[in-house]
């Protein structure tokens, strides 16, 4: 996503909802007249205006954990590192509104609670060709069904924040390279792990190669991401909409896909007869 769509999408309720409850603990500490309010005129606390040294810690280990969560779930952009991190910043706070004040950590999980049942995560609306297979052997039937057509598709999971990043990636990218014989599918992993197990994709939760991409090209893989090298360690691929473009060469397939389409049987049954 562009840097424009992102902050287009920071209007929406679930980002600037989640950015204020992840930083209300150090707002309501550092700004003087919310400060005054809660801890001195509601709860009759003195000096609560300052972070201690526990607080202060707390909010360096938060750091921390988002820094390497996000590196980890492949998070590229502004909003990826946001819906990353929000999880962590939440439950954070948490812990800081309970430290500094039960009655005030009560009410924090409260509102924790309700908006994660009331706002939940926008998801991509925009246009898509993806072909999601929902049984067993639907992968390997059209695999097999015609060998002409090309299929890119993504393995993933619904849990797993990484296939969440990626899922618009994939789907503009359908919308963009759709053709005939130029297919995208998906395939939930968690939901067949069998499917996982034949093509040597790991639905673990530690797993680093969610989400996965393979090309098929005549009914067999030519190329994933990411991969292993001859090691057979993995090399860390970011889904980027640039870097998938690059890796599985997208224009140059799609334009010889487009220049070598598939022919209708039935038009080529009626050229022969007519022949004939």
């Amino acid at each position: 996503m562009s840097f424009k769509k992102d902050v287009a999408l920071l209007i929406k309720p679930y980002y600037w909802v989640n950015i204020l409850m992840g930083l209300s603990f150090i707002v309501a500490k550092r700004a003087p007249m919310i400060c005054n309010y809660l801890w001195t005129y509601l709860f009759n606390q003195q000096d609560q205006c300052e972070l201690d040294g526990r607080e202060t810690e707390i909010l360096f280990f938060l750091l921390i954990v988002v820094m390497i969560r996000t590196r980890k779930t492949g998070s590229v952009t502004m909003i990826n590192y946001l819906t990353s991190s929000f999880t962590y910043t939440k439950i954070a706070n948490l812990g800081l509104w309970f430290y500094s004040d039960i009655r005030l950590g009560l009410i924090y999980g409260a509102l924790f609670i309700l908006v994660a049942l009331t706002l939940p995560e926008p998801t991509y609306t925009g246009p898509e060709n993806v072909v999601y297979f929902r049984v067993e052997n639907g992968l390997e039937d059209e695999l097999e069904n015609d060998k002409r057509v090309n299929w890119l598709v993504a393995f993933y999971t619904v849990w797993n924040p990484a296939c969440v990043n990626f899922a618009p990636v994939f789907a503009e990218l359908s919308a963009e390279y759709n053709l005939p014989n130029l297919k995208f599918g998906k395939v939930d992993i968690g939901r067949f792990p069998a499917i996982g197990k034949k093509y040597h994709v790991s639905d673990s939760s530690f797993s680093r190669q969610l989400p996965t991409v393979i090309l098929f090209r005549n009914g067999k893989e030519v190329a994933r991401r990411p991969f292993s090298d001859s090691k057979g360690k993995l090399v860390k691929f970011f889904f980027t909409t640039d870097n998938v473009k690059a890796a599985f060469d997208m224009n140059n397939l799609y334009k010889e896909c487009k220049d070598n389409p598939i022919k209708s049987t039935k038009a080529i049954t009626g050229a022969e007869k007519k022949k004939n």
